[in-house]
């Protein structure tokens, strides 16, 4: 026994002074800010929060680091709706107010209390989001005694974390125990959140899915200035959590570790994002998504997809075949650092096109490891016309009228025209609309619960419709925002026409046409778009044209 003792105190001694620290810093540093907010998919003013939270990030990419914790009412789920919730949440929120007062979103910063900030009694910790962004400056203005740096990678094969944290005190801690937690966040998932503006549709960020060193961390007995940590956690990341899938080509993983004096009080922090191992190929790239198109009034768009690098080396350069139609593909180069598994949003240049009742795009991926992953599509209709310049909407309001709002933007993206959000419960909206001629619209009634107007509060409904009575669009059940694109192109309309010099049959046509006319004549034939199509001349009086 006394021989076990002596070789393990001689281990202690020999890796204590050796500070063979690679990810650490040992120079003293000023603190790193952890935001615990707490949120709910059902919170109408959480995205404000996220939002929030993203801004701070942007600001201090390395040294601020936000976890999603979904808690309380406004995470219980509705009917299919995802549970986010973990078993960790109850516990840290739990201590972090007292009294009344407490609401979402709210979180902490640094689990630190910021006098006159509190959202509960004197002394806590939750503040509501309008403090966040002075309380993380205040954070990261004061001085630490102690370091963390963190690695973490995940075996595709085995869905194996490994997270390796480095922990190095430049001063002393007034703690003899202090107490190291390492979070595992997920990033992009697709899910509802009321008040997110885009249904089911809303990407959810930084939540949190475990903690690898339990509710309130593994103890770290050694707070002396000089002191050198070094621990590695493994966990093997489950196929889904609460039946939301963690499929690791899906979901992006990211590390958050944090050091605390008791529960509370985090004196600084860091994070990673996991690299990933055993990958099939070296060099492997796929269209993991291409975005879907609303329908199109001219002959020219510029795609936008997610390219995802499947590989195990870093993409630096991808060459990109896209073309509309089947007709001759264009060509663009994209160059960039992309690591395994992580993904990336491109918008190509402008491709122009023949437009047809329904057009489809192909974007694909020519040269890599694996040709059989290469290719991404999506279809889209041709917008319709409607040939006149002034609509009439018509909105029946639900119970709550400051959720409604509305739009119309042009070509160039302008909103030219807008309404909302309205007072009067369960009342009538009843709006001319004037549109300049020969343009591309698009009309979007939104609503900020996500729940559309028609049912559960209230039978409201909408329609948009042209003078004549034809309707462009309308109803009530859209979820968070229905949207209709249309065009009034009548650039080559006209009222009337010479017959005796010039007649054109059949009118309309299937594809053939009949001019003719009391003299020679050339004639051009433009689609709605006022796209030129087709041109030529007539040196008999009369042509038979095929479209």
């Amino acid at each position: 026994m006394l021989k076990k003792l002596l070789v393990s105190s001689i281990l202690f001694f020999v890796a204590f002074p050796m500070l063979s620290q690679s990810i650490v810093s040992t120079t003293p540093e000023n603190k790193k800010a952890i935001l615990e907010e707490f949120t709910g998919v059902n919170c109408t003013f959480c995205p404000q929060g996220h939002a929030i939270a993203n801004a701070i990030k942007e600001n201090n990419p390395d040294n601020f680091f936000v976890i999603n914790i979904h808690q309380g009412g406004f995470s219980t789920p509705g009917p299919g709706q995802p549970d986010f919730r973990t078993p960790f949440g109850n516990g840290i929120v739990n201590q972090s107010y007292s009294g009344a007062g407490f609401g979402y979103p709210s979180g902490t910063v640094n689990r630190q209390n910021f006098p006159g900030r509190e959202m509960t009694n004197s002394g806590t910790t939750a503040m509501s989001r309008n403090n966040w962004t002075i309380s993380a400056n205040d954070a990261l203005a004061q001085s630490s005694y102690v370091n963390l740096g963190v690695e973490a990678s995940i075996d595709v094969s085995t869905n194996e974390l490994t997270v390796h944290v480095e922990a190095y005190y430049t001063g002393d801690s007034p703690e003899s125990i202090n107490k190291l937690n390492v979070a595992l966040l997920q990033n992009k998932t697709t899910g509802p959140q009321v008040g997110g503006g885009v249904g089911d549709n809303y990407v959810h960020m930084h939540r949190l899915v475990h903690l690898l060193t339990g509710q309130w961390g593994v103890d770290v007995t050694t707070t002396t200035q000089g002191s050198f940590i070094d621990q590695t956690f493994t966990y093997t990341i489950p196929a889904d959590y609460n039946g939301i899938s963690a499929d690791l080509y899906d979901a992006e993983m990211e590390v958050v570790v944090f050091m605390t004096e008791t529960q509370q009080n985090i004196i600084s922090g860091n994070g990673a994002y996991a690299t990933y191992t055993r990958l099939a190929n070296s060099n492997d790239a796929i269209i993991k998504s291409v975005e879907e198109f609303d329908d199109q009034c001219a002959g020219s768009l510029s795609p936008n997809f997610e390219l995802q690098n499947v590989g195990s080396d870093n993409l630096t350069s991808v060459d990109i075949e896209y073309s509309i139609n089947g007709n001759t593909p264009q060509v663009y180069t994209w160059t960039g650092n992309l690591s395994s598994l992580f993904t990336e949003e491109i918008e190509l240049p402008e491709i122009l096109y023949e437009a047809e009742a329904t057009n489809q795009l192909v974007i694909s991926l020519p040269n890599d490891d694996d040709n059989t992953n290469n290719e991404g599509s999506t279809s889209f209709s041709l917008a319709d016309v409607f040939l006149t310049n002034q609509l009439n909407l018509t909105i029946q309001l639900d119970q709550y009228p400051a959720e409604t709002t509305w739009n119309i933007t042009n070509s160039a993206g302008a909103t030219i025209i807008s309404g909302g959000p309205y007072s009067q419960e369960n009342g009538m909206v009843q709006q001319t609309l004037d549109l300049p001629e020969n343009d591309c619209y698009s009309f979007t009634i939104r609503d900020a619960f996500g729940d559309g107007i028609c049912c559960g509060f209230g039978n409201g409904s909408f329609t948009l419709e042209t003078r004549s009575g034809e309707l462009v669009i309308g109803g009530g059940d859209f979820g968070s925002q229905a949207v209709k694109v249309f065009s009034n192109y009548n650039t080559l309309s006209t009222t009337s026409f010479d017959t005796f010099n010039f007649s054109m049959y059949p009118n309309p046509t299937n594809g053939i046409i009949n001019l003719s006319a009391n003299e020679n004549f050339d004639y051009q034939v433009f689609n709605l778009q006022g796209k030129k199509i087709q041109q030529g001349e007539s040196n008999s009086l009369s042509k038979q044209v095929n479209l």
